[in-house]
């Protein structure tokens, strides 16, 4: 009797430790991460800010990084589905439903917002409208305010295919905006004397933009800033009416509402990676503050957006080094040497 008592309180001793052994494991089960993987949307401000905090990451923390590039909808899709941790540049407004859906559900975690001081819009040429007196282009449409004004202008954007109809030139197909310049193009009753031309990337709207300028011809279609674009032209947003939630609901027939541009990460980042996370919780920058990177690459010939990171963090490390402890930012900066 005694030895099954003591073999019964053995069996019983074991179980015990085994389930102790079991708790501490699961204390410490959670795994540290070993790379992240960040979303390239196709844009040159989301490649700035991905090869900035790429370079934080992997020197100040240890941890490697890559990029997984697509459309707008198919990586805001991936970083949902958790094949993409990190999102630099969510416009919110664009995105909204798909945004504020996996907000709510929980998928993914809003750390901080990079800038919101930026715009977006319908885009001319200045000299479109006022000339340019030292380029000896005289105005081609002083009246040209609005982009409803457009209508009475399509033989001066005329669109080499349908020579009839003027060319706006709208976002690319991938891109979330595409789907809102496409209505207010139905709005503003542009459908019968414009194309809707959809370029296939950010660098063809950049193409046509500059052959255009630097030739002194009409040119209008969609952009934003903060862009090298917006800080090399002089370009001018055609006025809408003023934001309007119900009217921007139904029809988009006001301007674009304020966009806060946040950074944000999939939600099982936090658990594994805290010091990161808690770093994208300082990330802000500033429509001026991007544009920096972006007027240098424009620049300089073949800058890659990690080389005008670098540069970037050379010219504002007072910026950057606030945003993670002193050792990390030591890391960083002795890298970078």
């Amino acid at each position: 009797m005694k030895k099954l008592l003591l073999l019964f309180s053995a069996i019983i001793l074991v179980g015990i430790l085994s389930a102790c052994g079991g708790s501490d494991s699961s204390s410490d089960s959670e795994e540290k991460i070993d790379k992240l993987v960040f979303a390239d949307a196709g844009w040159n401000s989301i490649k700035v800010h991905n090869s900035i905090a790429q370079k934080i990451i992997e020197e100040g923390y240890g941890i490697d990084t890559e990029v997984t590039a697509g459309s707008t909808a198919a990586t805001l899709q991936g970083f949902i589905e958790g094949d993409i941790d990190v999102y630099m540049e969510i416009w919110t407004d664009n995105t909204k439903e798909v945004y504020e859906e996996a907000i709510e559900a929980g998928d993914i975690v809003k750390t901080s917002v990079n800038f919101d001081d930026n715009v977006q819009g319908l885009y001319v040429p200045t000299y479109v409208i006022e000339g340019d007196e030292e380029r000896g282009i005289e105005p081609m449409a002083p009246e040209l305010k609005t982009v409803e004004d457009l209508k009475n202008y399509p033989e001066l954007f005329a669109d080499p295919a349908e020579p009839d109809k003027g060319r706006l030139i709208n976002a690319p197909s991938g891109w979330a905006v595409e789907k809102t310049i496409t209505q207010k193009m139905e709005t503003y009753g542009l459908n019968d004397t414009f194309v809707n031309f959809k370029p296939g990337s950010d660098a063809a709207i950049v193409a046509s933009l500059t052959d255009a300028y630097n030739a002194g011809e009409p040119w209008v279609g969609y952009y934003w800033s903060p862009t090298a674009v917006t800080a090399k032209y002089d370009l001018t947003l055609l006025q809408e009416p003023e934001f309007d939630q119900e009217t921007w609901d139904e029809t988009k027939g006001t301007e674009f509402p304020p966009n806060d541009v946040v950074t944000a990460v999939h939600k099982d980042v936090p658990g594994p990676a805290p010091e990161v996370v808690e770093f994208l919780k300082n990330y802000e920058t500033s429509s001026p503050l991007t544009e920096e990177a972006l007027s240098y690459m424009e620049s300089k010939e073949d800058i890659s957006p990690e080389a005008a990171a670098i540069w970037w963090m050379n010219e504002n490390e007072d910026i950057w080094t606030s945003w993670v402890p002193e050792d990390v930012a030591k890391k960083v900066k002795d890298s970078m040497e």
